[in-house]
């Protein structure tokens, strides 16, 4: 197994949006906001060569959508992944598995392309597309809070074209087997419901890929949670136990937001969890 990460985009977001009731004074300290109050943002996802399977996960927030919708996330460096990808020594066709997360637009945006015809079809087209029935059945009928983020164009055409597959249950501790895929899953649902977290065993190392569980460093603080969040107490349920045993256990968490961090792990203080180092993604992996 040989594992990689590769950038679709860099975005802003607003910071108060990002840190939810943390006061801007403490959460700009690690990271600033300019003077329209956005913060540095990016899409980056985990690449994973198993045997005869290419597997990604995530897919950023593609670049079909209008001018007016980007205008709010002002995205840049749209190519990145293509390019990345090409330097990698693969095509996008070479895509076997697209795990998706979640299903909030910066998460799968880049799974459906508009074609020539100025129709929607999936971007991997040899891939099977994974979510779980769960979040599939949420996401397509969604509540008032997330409707702006579950867009139909990004989520309809993966099922219209028969490539969508659904990763079973997980068990009582949250954690279900991806056989197909050979890793496990973190479920949790402080962000939205049923959230899924690769957790990859590599040489003895584990790397969990964080989503939207911890979207950059300066989120490691358990009050630190994002406003986007549905269930912000059970964020925080969730984290305080997940970030114990990352601690315990020396996992390498690998952040798909933080525009200037790629890995970091954690350690227990007297203050609580707290950022213990970081990491390049080549100094761990490959």
């Amino acid at each position: 197994m040989k594992l990689y990460t590769i950038k679709h985009q860099d975005f802003k977001l607003d910071g108060g949006a990002m840190f939810g009731v943390v006061p801007k004074v403490i959460w700009q300290r690690t990271n600033p906001a300019d003077e329209n109050n956005l913060i540095e943002m990016t899409t980056r996802s985990l690449l994973i060569e198993d045997g005869n399977k290419l597997i990604l996960v995530d897919t950023g927030m593609g670049n079909k959508q209008s001018e007016k919708f980007f205008g709010h996330y002002k995205p840049s460096n749209l190519h990145m992944f293509d390019e990345r990808l090409k330097t990698l020594g693969f095509h996008r066709d070479d895509i076997t598995d697209v795990f998706m997360t979640h299903l909030h637009f910066d998460h799968c945006g880049g799974s459906i392309k508009q074609n020539e015809k100025g129709f929607y079809e999936p971007a991997f087209k040899h891939a099977k597309f994974w979510s779980n029935d769960k979040h599939w059945e949420w996401a397509t009928k969604p509540n008032p809070r997330e409707k702006a983020s579950f867009l139909k164009e990004n989520i309809l055409p993966i099922q219209e074209s028969g490539q969508l597959h659904f990763v079973d249950t997980p068990n009582e501790a949250g954690i279900g087997r991806h056989e197909d895929l050979n890793f496990d899953v973190l479920f949790v649902d402080g962000h939205t419901e049923k959230q899924m977290l690769p957790m990859v065993d590599n040489k003895g190392k584990k790397l969990v890929f964080m989503a939207d569980f911890l979207p950059t460093v300066g989120h490691i603080p358990l009050p630190y949670v994002m406003g986007y969040d549905t269930r912000p107490l059970l964020t925080i349920d969730e984290r305080q136990k997940f970030f114990a045993q990352a601690a315990d256990e020396k996992w390498y968490l690998m952040l798909e937001h933080d525009a200037y961090n790629e890995i970091c792990t954690l350690k227990h203080t007297e203050k609580g969890i707290r950022l213990d180092k970081i990491y390049k993604f080549e100094e761990i992996f490959n």
